[in-house]
């Protein structure tokens, strides 16, 4: 029993042995109390939003307080952090037990309310400082300042100044700060399904993922990296983290692939690209898909359905750069791998897929996704004693609890800090404001707004979670597309692809920088790679404007034309950016495939009649065939006179 307990201890090199089996003692405690708050919440209900998304964030705050704590070799630090901890518990029970009485007083602050208000907005900015950096400090900081200080500018960005107690009644009496829809959104959606991906890794799905992965790709050229692209892609469904994936299927999959002659550099590009993959592709995706359903007000299954071509296009995107990379260097082939190992894999742990197979069907039938994914919690347990090495015990839950609170913490804590950005925003109306300016700038153009939307994207997510970047651009940005006639599910898709790329993009790649930790690869070059090979993130969201199927908007002449029009033109730019199809191309067989693949991919309706589009997409297909048929019949030609 104490060999067992002693799992649940907490790594730490900077504290005696007693201090760290109290401290992890009392974060298994938390990490239990979030778990079980979750669980009711999702399947029995009755717990009003602010009681719930408060007390929530209290017990989060605290665990991660603690957590953070361990890691300060400096003793004055670490009480300090404990002290915060026991301050991040109050606000939580306190607006429990003051709850009727906010309500009877309209939610107007009184003196305890705005001390209240001052610790939790002092826990906030210390938690995302120690989890997430300063980027999020400052932005709240600054929101806070023109919040208070408005009175002092002038023109239309001025207002009359909020003063700490209306700045206490709006963000933490009410729905619209700390414990807005993000913090909602983090409770019910985004602990939960971490809790579930935290349980299906812990079971051993996420090896079964793996070894399916290399059992239909490991006979194939390239096999290797094709399979780190399907694993890392099917691995990314459970958790939605790309650093995750990283350091998860990294370490087994880059040594491959070195093995079998990729270079450290592509090795980690590729597993870099892939585990991103997993932020896009249903059934769980990313904690940002949630909100999105929250904001657009639509379930969360119809998030979900439109993610899904423009997720598997660019995993196709990405195997095929990944073998043509292989054919170009001409690597072997994984002996290991094939359909032996495919067979072997379904038929002693396919079973541990179907917790995510019932997920998927319960969705489908309508059902919840909180309440699905509670049963499919609950389906994982029972399955999990059928094999000795998949069991779990009671200090494996914990250890579950424990880490579902670790993984989810800097969510929770962008998300805490984006209510206050967001609080203001709409306290202020400079949301509104901010919508109307870019419409503005670009003059009612659709083309120019859609740039500068993604460079706001684009900068907001190298300094941000992705969620805290999707949320902010949702208030700011969104908006001026929907006000052009944009789907309003186009554009939250648009910028939500934008806002995540800095994954792989310099000068944040946090995954590909992790993916060269383990390749030994220079980690700049190592992302510039991974750029290359996942370009589809960067081109796919504009093709979600001019052919809205790919979301699975509209009918289905539409849908299908959207798919194979995208299908082909991606395809063709992976094959350019390759350099590679059947035999080395020159620089101007690169360019015309390039120019044939973005004719197919015309920015008109893809069903547009006018003989400029039709004459388009038709030159580009010709194009395409014709270079596909030159290749093709010159390598012949040349292994004809070899032979």
């Amino acid at each position: 029993m104490k060999d067992a307990l002693n799992k649940l201890i907490l790594p730490s090199d900077h504290v005696g042995e007693g201090e760290a089996r109290i401290v992890s003692l009392l974060f298994a405690v938390l990490a239990v109390t979030t778990t079980g708050l979750v669980i009711h919440g999702a399947f029995f209900g009755g717990i009003t939003a602010l009681l719930l998304r408060s007390l929530f964030f209290s017990a989060v705050a605290a665990g991660g307080l603690i957590w953070v704590a361990l890691r300060m070799p400096s003793l004055p630090a670490r009480v300090f952090l404990y002290v915060l901890a026991a301050v991040a518990l109050v606000p939580g029970p306190y607006l429990w037990q003051s709850y009727l009485d906010i309500i009877m007083r309209g939610a107007i602050a009184t003196q305890t309310d705005e001390i209240v208000f001052l610790a939790v907005l002092a826990v906030v900015l210390v938690l995302v400082r120690l989890t997430l950096g300063w980027a999020l400090v400052i932005l709240s900081a600054l929101a806070l300042a023109y919040a208070y200080f408005g009175y002092l500018i002038p023109g239309q960005y001025g207002h009359g100044g909020y003063d700490v107690s209306r700045l206490a009644s709006t963000l933490l009496l009410s729905t619209e700060g700390f414990y807005g829809v993000p913090m909602g959104v983090a409770v019910e959606y985004i602990f939960l399904f971490a809790l579930l991906g935290t349980l299906l890794m812990k079971i051993g799905s996420g090896e079964v993922f793996v070894d399916l992965a290399r059992g239909m790709t490991g006979r194939v050229q390239g096999g290797a990296g094709l399979s780190a692209t399907l694993a890392s892609a099917l691995l990314g469904t459970i958790n939605g983290s790309a650093v995750a994936n990283v350091v998860t299927t990294g370490t087994f999959t880059i040594p491959l692939m070195r093995r079998t002659g990729f270079t450290p550099v592509t090795a980690g590009a590729i597993e870099a690209a892939a585990s991103s993959a997993g932020q896009i592709l249903p059934p769980i995706m990313g904690a940002a898909a949630f909100i999105m359903a929250e904001i657009i007000g639509v379930p969360y299954s119809t998030i979900a359905l439109a993610a899904l071509v423009p997720g598997l296009l660019y995993v196709l995107a990405l195997m095929v750069a990944v073998r043509l990379e292989a054919g170009r260097l001409g690597l072997e082939r994984d002996a290991s791998g094939g359909l032996a190992l495919l067979r072997e894999t379904l038929l002693k742990r396919g079973y541990l897929l179907l917790p995510l197979v019932g997920l998927v069907g319960l969705l489908m039938n309508g059902m919840t996704p909180t309440r699905a994914a509670v049963y499919c919690l609950i389906f994982a347990l029972l399955i999990s004693p059928w094999k000795k090495e998949t069991r779990v015990g009671l200090v494996d839950l914990v250890a579950v609890c424990r880490n579902t609170l670790v993984s989810t913490l800097p969510i929770v804590a962008a998300v805490a800090a984006a209510g206050v950005v967001i609080g203001v925003l709409n306290l202020t109306g400079m949301g509104l404001m901010v919508s109307s300016l870019i419409v503005e700038v670009g003059g009612g153009s659709i083309w120019l707004i859609l740039l500068l939307t993604a460079a706001a994207s684009f900068v907001l997510g190298l300094g941000l979670p992705t969620s805290a970047a999707y949320l902010l651009l949702a208030v700011l940005v969104a908006p001026a597309l929907v006000r052009l006639g944009v789907e309003p599910i186009v554009a939250h898709m648009y910028i939500f692809y934008y806002g995540l790329v800095s994954a792989i993009t310099p000068p944040v790649a946090l995954a590909a920088y992790a993916a060269a930790s383990i390749s030994g690869a220079d980690a700049n070059a190592t992302a510039v790679e991974s750029m290359r090979l996942g370009f589809v993130k960067l081109l796919v969201p504009i093709l979600f404007v001019t052919m809205p199927g790919l979301l699975m908007l509209g009918d289905g002449l539409q849908i299908t034309l959207a798919i194979v029009f995208a299908t082909i033109g991606l395809t063709g730019l992976s094959v350019a950016f390759a350099g590679w199809f059947v035999r080395t191309m020159s620089a101007l067989e690169r360019a015309v495939i390039s120019l044939g693949s973005l004719l197919v991919l015309w920015p008109s309706a893809v069903d547009a009649a006018d003989a400029v589009t039709i004459g388009a997409r038709l030159l580009g297909l010709l194009l395409l065939v014709a270079m596909s048929y030159k290749l093709t019949v010159s390598h012949a030609a040349i292994q004809s006179a070899k032979s």
